[in-house]
């Protein structure tokens, strides 16, 4: 068996399929099932079995002869949110229990680590852990994922494979029930789709022009192929990157979503919010050595080959 947490989530729900299409069915969808719209991320979906999180302590104390693996993607994502006692305890808390069990009971792991533990990029974007400690996140969220990161690379005691996955601005099919915290792409089809139109931030920065912040974009079906990666390839232990390795600006992405629509380009630009501008990223870039040293060889799709297949495959269709 193969567990999966947070699995009517984005990346969680596009990973079942991709363990289906190997031919993994015997799949333990852990997770809160009582959002309709989030379930049906995994109506196409082979499970052989459906846990609600709040009693899969207790369920893994009881089954865990019989699994194989732990993909632990299920957290409380809400960048905006202040409650630090809810995201200790939904974020870090429950990752140390999954992790101590996997130490316990012999089962290899990978976590959903985040890029917003980069905070600002002012120590760089190198998945270097000798640094990691000196990371400064710029919201609760990001200090949730931090702090269990620092503590996992502190324990004696380790799972005998595991790796932490720091996801960079993932986009692509299942997001559709994020709301505001979805992708900028997912934005840019929608309000393409309602004006014809697409107003982006404007720069707050003299070292960028308007549209020019950028981002490491990075398509759902590279990390899907990432995790089953690792899911084969139990050698290197550790926190990797999983971006695409690459840098875009947004102006680089609305341009790609309307040629995939086959909308003329109007895009304007409004004043980024007040309360945000100060912890506004105007760049973030992945450095996937680490990961490509490891042994993971396979192309990453560039920005505008992830936008039309996300768009033409996924979006109009919806």
């Amino acid at each position: 068996m193969i567990i999966v947490t947070g699995a009517v989530g984005f990346i969680a729900s596009r990973l079942i399929e991709k363990l289906n299409a190997e031919n993994f069915n015997a799949i333990i969808a852990v997770d809160n099932f009582d959002n309709p719209i989030k379930n049906k991320n995994l109506d196409n979906c082979i499970l052989q079995e459906k846990v609600d999180r709040e009693v899969f302590m207790d369920w893994l104390d009881s089954n865990y002869k019989e699994v194989e693996f732990i993909f632990h993607l299920g957290a409380k994502t809400d960048t905006a949110e202040f409650d630090v006692e809810l995201l200790t305890k939904m974020n870090t808390q429950y990752s140390k229990d999954i992790w101590n069990r996997c130490i316990e009971y012999q089962i290899p792991l990978v976590y959903a680590s985040s890029a917003a533990t980069y905070g600002l990029g002012e120590h760089g974007y190198d998945d270097n852990e000798n640094e990691i400690d000196k990371l400064r996140p710029l919201n609760p969220y990001g200090q949730s994922k931090q702090d269990f990161d620092v503590w996992a690379l502190s324990q004696e005691k380790k799972p005998f494979f595991w790796a932490g996955l720091k996801f960079f601005n993932v986009y692509g099919p299942n997001e559709y029930h994020k709301g505001r915290m979805a992708s900028v792409v997912f934005h840019a089809y929608n309000q393409i789709k309602n004006t014809q139109a697409m107003k982006l931030f404007r720069s707050h920065n003299p070292e960028f022009k308007n549209g020019e912040q950028m981002r490491d974009f990075v398509y759902v079906k590279d990390v899907e192929e990432v995790c089953y990666w690792l899911m084969h390839h139990r050698e290197n232990s550790g926190i990797y990157n999983l971006g695409s390795g690459k840098a875009r600006t947004f102006m680089d992405l609305t341009r790609a979503t309307f040629k995939a629509m086959g909308v003329e380009e109007d895009i304007s630009f409004i004043d980024t919010p007040e309360d945000i501008r100060d912890k506004y990223q105007y760049f973030t870039e992945a450095n996937m050595d680490k990961l490509k040293s490891a042994g993971y060889d396979k192309p990453f799709h560039n920005l505008e080959e992830g936008v039309e297949d996300y768009v033409k495959t996924y979006l109009l269709k919806k």
